[in-house]
């Protein structure tokens, strides 16, 4: 690749998790899309093989490894498919960072080293059925009494909601709290908490393969020493995180946009139409050029944007860009990629339309695009 943070080990690291991937996901991964699941054994192997939470300290079974391996944890499963990657990526960088800053010693003993081993899988549990884009507006509660907390609210939208072991749920300790955001805690529900129930798993659009649910919290009773951090600095926790959240879907969405552009490659260089190859026409040739600029771009930008992150700088403003442009590019391709196929785009057995159907929902979850505008209006007229 020539990416100058990419070492040896880490492209090592690449090969043994393509392999593997080749073996136990790849023939499988039709099946998982049907199923609308992907098995538990499966999270099993991956930690085994050391390909869950790179990053987690070797005192809790991890690795120790840095952002570049992560990237690539998430590109590997990505070209399988979003419905892989989608769950395994979000408890791997996204929800187990929170345990790995915000935890007591006691919370990351019990639940760091089973998150390595892919015997548990974690979620977070932002979204509610009145709030999507509005973190503040949430209106789960969690009310203290004495050594516990009282939970009453409802999630939806859920990645891993169905089949996740614990759950760090964004709710309110300060109903009052002025501004709203200030009330906002994180709370870790595990599964079997009294008074907490799984809802209906959601039908989706695409990854059919990605366990999406809702969550309920009737007086559900979490003991107090579940509370992640300080009561009332919730908000600040997810701002903080919010940044590699938004930087891993930049990172998933430009590999879909790769590889819808390879399999319409191969597509059209195989196709013919009028006795000549669909890749002849004047037409076909500019498309390929426009996407393959689109693509390049994106790809040159993610890579500086991972250096940086890596080195620990604050690229919050960079990130909401590629977060908005990546996502609405890889729409863009998806469509072309579509066209370009005909009918057989349209052709479920063709990869094209299922990564069709997978690609609209990057511009929603993590931040909308109209939300990473305007992160980006704010930072510029600062």
């Amino acid at each position: 690749m020539g990416i100058d943070f990419l070492t040896n080990e880490h492209q090592m690291f690449r090969k043994s998790l393509r392999k593997m991937l080749e073996k136990e996901a790849i023939p499988y991964f039709d099946e998982w899309e049907q199923n609308r699941e992907i098995p538990k054994e499966f999270w099993l192997k991956l930690g085994e093989n050391g390909f869950l939470c790179p990053q987690v300290s070797e005192q809790y079974g991890g690795l120790q490894l840095d952002f570049g391996y992560s990237m690539i944890l998430a590109e590997e499963l990505e070209r399988v498919g979003a419905g892989l990657a989608s769950g395994i990526v979000l408890h791997s960088d996204i929800v187990i960072p929170y345990i790995e800053s915000y935890g007591t010693q006691e919370q990351k003993d019990k639940w760091l080293p089973k998150s390595v081993s892919g015997e548990y899988i974690s979620a977070i549990a932002m979204t509610e059925p009145g709030a999507g884009s509005d973190l503040a507006g949430i209106q789960t509660t969690a009310r203290r009494e004495g050594d516990y907390y009282i939970l009453n609210g409802e999630k939806t939208f859920i990645t891993n909601g169905i089949h996740a072991n614990y759950v760090v749920v964004v709710c309110k300790t300060n109903p009052k709290a002025s501004p709203a955001y200030r009330g906002i805690s994180l709370i870790v529900v595990e599964d079997g908490t009294p008074g907490f129930k799984r809802g209906k798993q959601l039908k989706k659009i695409g990854m059919h393969s990605a366990d999406t649910g809702e969550l309920i919290f009737e007086d559900a009773k979490v003991p107090a020493s579940h509370l992640l951090g300080e009561e009332g600095k919730g908000f600040y926790y997810l701002m903080d995180k919010l940044q590699q959240e938004r930087l891993i879907v930049a990172i998933e969405v430009q590999i879909e946009a790769e590889e819808m552009f390879r399999i319409t490659m191969d597509y059209v260089k195989e196709r013919k139409a009028f006795n000549r190859k669909i890749s002849d026409f004047q037409n076909t040739q500019f498309k390929l050029a426009e996407m393959a600029t689109e693509i390049d771009i994106g790809r040159t930008y993610v890579n500086s944007l991972v250096a940086k992150h890596i080195k620990g700088e604050n690229i919050v403003k960079e990130v909401s860009m590629a977060k908005w442009w990546i996502s609405e590019m890889a729409k863009r391709v998806a469509t072309e990629c579509l066209q370009l196929h005909g009918g057989y785009g349209y052709m479920e057995e063709y990869e094209i339309a299922r990564r069709f159907r997978d690609i609209p929902v990057a511009a929603i979850y993590a931040g909308t695009t109209e939300i990473m505008k305007g992160i980006i209006a704010k930072e510029i007229l600062k």
